[in-house]
């Protein structure tokens, strides 16, 4: 038995791991992927068209992470630095479809007028989550990165191989429609006065 497997059977420190999956210790690199494997599994399913395709981009995701895995400076959180490493290898695996580069470079809503307090503030509610994952593929990358990850459109511009200003524009129209199949599941309320766009956005 391992020094790393004689710190504890059913626990191993953060360090450990890290120290572990430097040194490609097969148990450190299953406690981390056990460890972290659900919440990435979660931010995959938001990228992926199902569960199967949310799942091999986890397992590439990881493959990654242990390459790199010396690359963390311990600047931040490890969960975070994993958590972008999933992103990109999701946007990627997007990438190569090439009905995703289309869906993600057209303009369509320059003029779309959206309540910003229409859209719950918790986007990652399970109820929302499903929601969003009803928006053309485009549509729904582009909110996940602006609205959950955190990224600017300028970040995301460079991510997909878009314009700025249609990412701005992609995220706009998919606000929309997302608070069209939020109000007709009834997640929020109708608007008093409902909005001219609001009968016109369809969910494909």
């Amino acid at each position: 038995m391992s020094k790393l497997q004689e710190i504890n059977k059913d626990f191993m420190t953060e360090e450990a791991m890290l120290q572990g999956c430097i040194k490609n210790d097969a148990s450190a690199q299953q406690e981390l992927y056990h460890m972290y494997s659900p919440k990435m599994l979660s931010v995959c399913y938001r990228y992926a068209k199902n569960r199967e395709d949310a799942e091999d981009m986890l397992q590439e995701g990881f493959i990654k992470v242990f390459m790199q895995i010396r690359q963390f400076q311990n600047r931040g959180a490890l969960e975070g630095w994993i958590r972008k490493i999933m992103v990109h290898t999701c946007i990627n695996s997007l990438k190569k479809n090439k009905k995703f580069s289309e869906s993600v470079d057209i303009i369509y809503a320059n003029s779309i007028h959206v309540r910003e307090d229409a859209i719950p503030s918790i986007l990652q509610a399970k109820q929302v989550v499903e929601c969003i994952r009803l928006l053309p593929m485009g549509y729904k990358t582009v909110l996940n990165l602006y609205a959950i990850e955190g990224y600017s459109h300028k970040e995301i511009g460079e991510m997909l191989d878009i314009e700025e200003s249609t990412s701005r524009s992609q995220y706009t129209r998919a606000k929309a429609m997302l608070e069209d199949i939020l109000i007709r599941k009834r997640i929020i309320p109708i608007p008093k006065e409902k909005p001219s766009w609001l009968s016109t956005a369809k969910v494909n």
